[in-house]
């Protein structure tokens, strides 16, 4: 039996110091303060800004229980919490009962001995403000004694908001013997992949407090509902088992089982289980790296091996999509994951910087088969391995690893985000990742462990759509690139217009510039090599296509160039299969709205075009065209390169008709017969080269039409201007 309770809260400095509020629960404390005294929404303008000292500050909840509360039969209390951000005490009637650090770890607090009465009992929860570490300077750097998400810090697309409160559930719980304290599935599938050892442990609190067995009855149900075992030992084997596959593979099958102590169905607890292997092996052609001496380490290995078959990955970055993560509901993470499997991707990179997802996000992916690459709280920052950071560090991967081991769409283990770079300074002999390694052995040796991302072979980067230092646009630097994997890779557009419009104050328009509310939205000074203005885009859109009449024209180019630069890459990375094995853009949705950026999903839940691009682009089978340029000139030779994109398990032959297509007219241009193309590998063709027309600046569509679909291209052409020149006449 479970009980709620009401909640209030209290900021014990500043303005409002010990002023108690009404505080949602789960939820965050800097949001309810925020609604009550009035701050803002922190999606408006820069009233994030006003957040800043509240950071600084202790913050109190309390709330009361009494006897007359608990309903049934119990035999001991408890007040349970699923995670409080981050650090704090728990007292009961001002009695410290507990102190924790960690975000992650379920902590529970025995309250059986205040059941004697019927009096109202407080229990308060005192929530500490997050230390400053001495001559660590401000930003995200702060993070690296932490558990906390780095992204909190500030980042080039996530404002500085170190939110703290109850986010998880939380209640007080009454507990019989026979009700089930803890349940998890485990297996292992023999050589043919169609059996499965299956061990359900399990216990019931009698066994826990008394050390008396468990008398437990334990059943599994394939799909349909047909039970396929039930019985009392809690070992025992499948037959004929339906594997799980990720999106575009097969059938993300999933069975379900369930444990009760016998004779008391209502302490029946459920959960799923999906049967496949999983591996990380040699990406083929990566053994002849390096090529030449010393010969020492290859390229990480990065291929996914999924029941014995190679599948070529192709997902999105994912970064906690709210800034309160107790906004995050199962509503939303439907929707949004509804996208990810709609767009064709079969994996999603979990960032490290950002949460650890609630169990209904794993459920969800399990279901629509969507595999996790899971990373632990650790980004670019130079984590040292102190003994308290390490304490507190083992005690939250502990409680990460075996909240999400059980789920079958979890994939990779990985230690973090851009650890052995620079700016962070770790190696292969930093003890949180020696730490971390052991845990995954110890706790779920089966899965595949990396120490970060990325890797030697991986690439991360680029990060606009040309590249001001080295003055080449995508296709060529990703054409002639050669990585075993591409696990971030981005190009940014503005934000749609009546978005801007209600998150930007009107005054602001009249002045887009640095040092406004537009640099605090991330639309300046955040990525350099791309230009003080990147994620905007206005100087790339100039240098590109030409100035624009309006703030309209410029998001509609901005926002085309995003759609062909990603169709580009995403579709790269796929030719260049089989040593590329797998392709993740940086980032499919983001917790507000900057005023511009990566994301294909704009805040809350919006496609930008670029989505649609991007599934269109991932599509199992599909003609393709390795092109080479995006902006022409009139009487340009446009090149394109024809493939036959070939991500399934089956073979397929098709016929390609290529046209050009300008001012609604619709030209053949060739006919091109695949042939038989084999499962899982792409077929190279023609080579196309097009002499363009002369014409006035406009677009130009290359497509292709095939029994796989239809794919186009786009490209900007501009107008020959004719050159006058002096003549220098010979022999007069």
């Amino acid at each position: 039996m479970k009980v709620y309770t009401n909640w209030e809260a209290a900021c014990l400095g500043g303005e409002h110091k010990g002023e108690y509020f009404p505080a949602i629960v789960p939820g965050n404390v800097q949001k309810d303060y925020a609604e009550f005294f009035g701050l803002g929404d922190v999606n408006y303008s820069d009233n994030y800004l006003k957040f800043g000292e509240l950071e600084d500050y202790y913050f109190t909840y309390r709330t009361k229980i009494c006897k007359k509360q608990l309903e049934g039969s119990f035999e001991k209390l408890y007040f349970v919490t699923k995670g409080i951000e981050y650090e704090y005490e728990i007292l009961v009637d001002g009695e410290k009962k507990l102190y924790h650090e960690g975000m992650y770890t379920t902590t529970e607090v025995e309250l059986t001995d205040i059941l004697s009465d019927e009096e109202e009992h407080v229990v308060e929860i005192l929530i500490y403000p997050h230390p400053k570490i001495p001559g660590i300077p401000w930003g995200r750097s702060q993070a690296a004694q932490s558990c906390k998400p780095a992204v909190e810090y500030d980042w080039d697309w996530h404002p500085r908001m170190l939110v703290s409160g109850i986010f998880g559930d939380t209640y007080f719980e009454g507990r019989s013997g026979e009700m089930i304290a803890d349940v998890e599935a485990f297996y292992t599938l023999n050589d043919a992949l169609s059996e499965a050892n299956v061990t359900i442990l399990g216990m019931n609190y009698r066994e826990q407090w008394t050390g008396e067995p468990s008398n437990l009855l334990y059943t599994v149900q394939d799909a349909d509902g047909n039970t396929v075992y039930e019985g009392e030992s809690n070992t025992f084997l499948l037959s004929d088992v339906k594997l799980w596959w990720c999106n575009g593979q097969g059938e993300p099958y999933l069975y379900t089982y369930s444990v009760m102590t016998k004779d008391h169905p209502e302490t029946k607890v459920s959960g799923k289980i999906g049967f496949r292997t999983i591996r990380l092996v040699m990406n083929e052609g990566a053994w002849d790296e390096p090529m030449d001496f010393p010969k020492s380490r290859s390229v990480a290995p990065v291929q996914i091996e999924l029941n014995g078959r190679r599948v070529f990955g192709k997902g999105s970055n994912w970064v906690n999509p709210e800034i309160y993560t107790s906004n995050i509901s199962d509503a939303r993470y439907d929707t949004l994951l509804a996208y990810v499997q709609k767009a064709h991707m079969n994996i999603l990179r979990i960032w490290g910087g950002a949460i650890i997802n609630r169990e209904y996000f794993f459920e969800r992916c399990d279901e629509l088969g969507i595999m996790v690459w899971q990373e632990f709280p650790l980004a670019c920052n130079n984590y040292v391995g102190t003994d308290h950071y390490l304490k507190i560090l083992e005690q939250e991967a502990r409680a990460i690893i075996r909240s999400i081991r059980g789920h079958v769409s979890h994939t990779i283990w990985c230690g973090g985000n851009e650890l052995f770079n620079v700016w962070s300074g770790m190696t292969d002999q930093s003890l949180a990742l020696r730490l971390l390694n052991k845990l995954c052995y110890e706790m779920d040796r089966k899965k595949p462990f990396m120490a970060t991302a990325p890797l030697e072979g991986m690439g991360h980067g680029h990060y606009t759509i040309y590249d001001n230092r080295r003055e080449r646009l995508v296709h060529k630097i990703f054409g002639e690139a050669k990585q075993t994997a591409y696990t971030e890779f981005g190009v940014p557009a503005i934000t749609d217009l009546d978005i801007l419009k209600a998150i930007i104050p009107a005054e602001a328009f009249e002045n887009i510039a640095p040092g406004t509310v537009w640099e605090r939205r991330k639309g300046f000074g955040v990525w350099p090599e791309g230009g003080d203005d990147a994620w905007l885009n206005f100087s790339m859109v100039d240098k590109l296509i030409g100035k624009q009449d309006s703030l309209a024209d410029y998001i509609r180019v901005s926002q085309w160039m995003q759609c062909q630069g990603l169709q580009f890459i995403f579709e790269e990375g796929r030719r260049q299969k089989p040593y590329c094995s797998l392709v993740m853009n940086w980032d499919f949705t983001e917790p507000w709205n900057n005023v511009g950026g990566h994301v294909l999903i704009t805040y809350p839940d919006r496609p930008r075009p670029a989505y649609y691009k991007v599934a269109d682009s991932l599509r199992n089978v599909m003609p393709s065209a390795r092109t080479y340029e995006l902006v022409y000139t009139g009487e340009d030779v446009l090149k394109a390169e024809l493939w036959m994109l070939n991500d399934s398990n089956e073979e397929v032959s098709d016929t390609v008709e290529a046209y050009l297509i300008l001012d609604g007219k619709k030209e053949h241009i060739m006919t091109w017969n695949t042939g038989l193309v084999e499962p899982n590998t792409n077929k190279c063709g023609h080579m196309l080269q097009i002499k363009l027309p002369a014409m006035k600046s406009g677009y130009i569509t290359l497509r292709l039409e095939a029994k796989a679909g239809t794919t186009e291209y786009q490209f900007y052409v501009k107008e020959k201007v004719a050159v006058e020149r002096d003549v220098n006449v010979l022999n007069a």
